[in-house]
C-alpha cells in the first residue's frame, strides 16, 4: 500500500499546484480588471471637453507684426482661463468693426492649412494667424476700423478687441488660419 500511496500523493500535490495556479491567475486577472476599470474611470474623468466662452479669453498678440507684400500678420491668442482642460479646433471667426460698433466688410477668409484639436490646460494658450490686408489694394476709400470681433473656434459669442487699422466698408480685409498649440509671437509666428 505504501507504493500506491506515493502516486496518489503526487497526483494530489499536482492537483493542489494546479488549483493554486488557477486561483493565482484568477486573482491576477481580477487585480488587472480592477486596475483597468480604475484607469478607464480616471481617463473618462480627464477627457477634455470643447472650450466655452466662459473659459476662453481672446486677445491679440499685438507687437511688430510679420508680413508679406500688402498683408501684416498678428497672432490671435486663445487662453484657457477656466479650471479644467478644454479643447479648441478649427478656425476662429473675425470681423472688423468701426469705432461706433458698426461691422465693416466681410468676415475673415479662412486660409487653408493643417488643423488639429488643441487641448488647453488651465492657463495654457493656443493661437491662430490673423492677416490684415492693405485696404488700398482692396477698396478706393479707407473705413477706419476701431478693432475686431473674434469668435473662438467652436464658440458663438464674439469678444471685442480694440485695435485700430485700415479696413473697407463693404469688402473684407481679414484672413485667418486654423488654431495651433502654443502662444503666437508677433513677427515670428507664420501660418
Amino acid at each position: 500500500m505504501h507504493a500506491l500511496a506515493r502516486p496518489r500523493r503526487r497526483r494530489l500535490a499536482g492537483v493542489a499546484a494546479l488549483a493554486a495556479a488557477v486561483v493565482g491567475s484568477a486573482a491576477l486577472a481580477a487585480t488587472a480588471a480592477l486596475a483597468a476599470t480604475a484607469t478607464a474611470g480616471h481617463a473618462a474623468a480627464s477627457i477634455a471637453r470643447p472650450c466655452t466662452a466662459a473659459q476662453t479669453q481672446v486677445w491679440l498678440g499685438d507687437g511688430l507684426g510679420g508680413g508679406t507684400a500688402g498683408t501684416v500678420f498678428y497672432p490671435l491668442e486663445f487662453t484657457n482661463v477656466g479650471h479644467r482642460r478644454c479643447t479648441l479646433g478649427g478656425y476662429p471667426g473675425a470681423v472688423a468693426y468701426s469705432a461706433s460698433g458698426r461691422r465693416l466688410g466681410a468676415a475673415a477668409v479662412r486660409v487653408a492649412g493643417p488643423h488639429h484639436v488643441v487641448t488647453l490646460a488651465p492657463g495654457a494658450t493656443a493661437h491662430a494667424q490673423l492677416g490684415i490686408h492693405d485696404w488700398g489694394a482692396i477698396c478706393d476709400r479707407e473705413a477706419p476700423a476701431g478693432g475686431l470681433r473674434v469668435t473662438a473656434p467652436g464658440e458663438r459669442s464674439a469678444e471685442a478687441i480694440t485695435f485700430p487699422f485700415g479696413a473697407c466698408a463693404r469688402r473684407g480685409v481679414l484672413e485667418v488660419g486654423p488654431v495651433r498649440g502654443g502662444v503666437g509671437i508677433p513677427g515670428y509666428t507664420t501660418s
